[in-house]
């Protein structure tokens, strides 16, 4: 009896952990992004250390994400001409057009509002890296102890790459769920095949034991 019960509580666990949706975990941060063409690349250097050439377009996202392949891209005009078009070219300096989109209010922080997206051209010295050329054009930032950018032009005013958890990725404006049929889900039907598989495993081994010489 007390192994059946043992025997039982396991199949029950096994079936919970098995149906029971895994909660989501994000982070609020500033992403850092490259323009090529009209494509969005997430970067794979850090403001401080990307050394962006004349003619760039670079951008930042704040927005809660759970890593580079769920983050949110930057909204809105990226194109170098549109930003930087009307700024002349200047010895020994270099354009690096900015889209700085400050996300939803959906990513922000408890009691703050995210300010309205923007673009800046940020004219800088030829070695100037990406953070430079932010800082010359969206003042105050805020870094943590670890050199991760925490807040451009002041927002967030507070907090700096937390964990948020439950929904951490929102669903999207315009974007559907899959439909659902009113059938048992893929996660249940698996459960209750690992149950009988093991139900029945069991049962052969009472049976081998009860007819043991």
């Amino acid at each position: 009896m007390i192994r059946r019960a043992v025997l039982l509580s396991f199949l029950v666990g096994l079936l919970l952990a098995t149906v029971s949706p895994a909660r989501a975990a994000g982070y609020r941060y500033w992403s850092f992004w490259d323009r090529t063409g009209t494509t969005w690349t997430y970067a794979t250097q850090g403001p401080s250390t990307a050394v962006p050439s004349d003619g760039d377009v670079q951008g930042f996202r704040f927005a809660v994400s759970e890593d580079s392949a769920d983050a949110d891209k930057p909204r809105g005009t990226a194109s170098f001409t549109a930003i930087c078009g009307d700024t002349a070219v200047r010895d020994g300096r270099k354009r690096v057009a900015l889209v700085i989109d400050f996300g939803t209010a959906a990513d922000a922080p408890p009691g703050e509002q995210p300010p309205a997206s923007r673009t800046e051209c940020a004219v800088v010295p030829r070695d100037a890296t990406a953070a430079e050329a932010l800082a010359a054009a969206a003042k105050p930032l805020r870094y943590s102890t670890n050199a991760l950018l925490c807040a451009i032009a002041g927002y967030p005013a507070a907090g700096c790459g937390e964990q948020v958890t439950g929904n951490a990725k929102r669903k999207q404006p315009g974007k559907k769920s899959a439909p659902s049929d009113g059938g048992p889900s893929v996660g249940l039907l698996a459960g209750l095949a690992a149950i009988a598989v093991l139900g029945a495993a069991a049962v052969w081994q009472s049976r081998r034991r009860r007819n043991a010489p």
